[in-house]
């Protein structure tokens, strides 16, 4: 067993939405600044309407922007642009502001999930000089990814579109293909586990250090958490997230309650596999 020592990295997510009629199911994620959420929020309020929106305090950071953003319908209407393009596969549509219903995005999910290409590339979360970010439902069954693309203009975040679509099929098989079958069969997810697991979690006599073991497949099975099983939240904060990536990293991390989840899967000679599993939680 190996010890290093390393920072741990929280998230906390607010369970607010300002109006309950959405479109879609909500989630949302904001910084772990959970102290100033409240102010910022106020501080939204008292945006006035502009056809050039002032950027706020919460337009630093894009995970309070979005927070805001959600929370508020006000906000929300400001910081859309109208009419908003709709692209639903080869359809475009033109969303007036008198059609837009508020929507809550994420923030119904008692948790949210990231993914990367790279494992070099969480290193992306929190970057305070984005201009560009999307915002994505990766939707299992029916294998569609909806987007939405917010861009920072003079500072002020906007929803400048959504975009909806297939996700592609390529000769082998895909990462959302052989993620839905791993969560959900677990006679095959023991087939695509490799042995030894690489296992990361949080020394029980350091909690500012971590351990480096590794797992087998019993043990797996009696420390393996809950997956989501129908959809996948995203936010692209500049990863390349490809369908046809051989590696994929997802972070799952748990709203208000500490709970952070990394799985690190890989693609080799056309099979997937989960070989090294990260439990930070605290």
């Amino acid at each position: 067993m190996r010890k290093i020592g390393a920072g741990v990295c929280l998230f906390v997510f607010l369970l607010s939405c300002g109006n309950r009629n959405t479109k879609v199911d909500p989630f949302m994620t904001i910084s772990d600044m959970v102290d100033s959420a409240s102010y910022k929020a106020d501080t939204v309020m008292q945006v006035e309407t502009d056809d050039e929106p002032e950027p706020i305090e919460a337009d630093e950071l894009f995970d309070d922007f979005i927070y805001a953003y959600a929370s508020d319908s006000i906000l929300q209407q400001q910081r859309t642009k109208f009419p908003l393009s709709y692209h639903n596969a080869d359809t475009l549509l033109k969303i007036k502001k008198a059609e837009w219903v508020h929507d809550c995005l994420f923030t119904r999910q008692s948790y949210y999930t990231l993914l990367f290409d790279h494992e070099e590339e969480l290193d992306l979360v929190g970057d305070t000089a984005l201009a560009s970010v999307q915002v994505e439902w990766i939707f299992l069954k029916d294998r569609m990814v909806r987007k939405y693309y917010f861009e920072r203009i003079k500072g002020a975040w906007m929803l400048e579109a959504i975009n909806q679509r297939q996700i592609e099929q390529g000769k082998s098989e895909d990462f959302v293909t052989f993620y839905s079958r791993f969560v959900t069969d677990s006679i095959y997810q023991s087939r695509h586990i490799r042995e030894p697991l690489m296992y990361v979690t949080i020394d029980p006599d350091d909690e500012f250090s971590i351990l480096e073991t590794t797992l087998d497949l019993n043990q797996w099975y009696a420390f393996r958490p809950v997956l989501p099983t129908d959809k996948l939240s995203n936010i692209n904060y500049g990863q390349k997230n490809s369908d046809g990536s051989n590696t994929k990293v997802l972070k799952v991390n748990g709203i208000g309650n500490g709970y952070t989840n990394v799985f690190y899967f890989r693609r080799q000679k056309g099979v997937w596999e989960l070989y090294k599993y990260e439990d930070t939680s605290i």
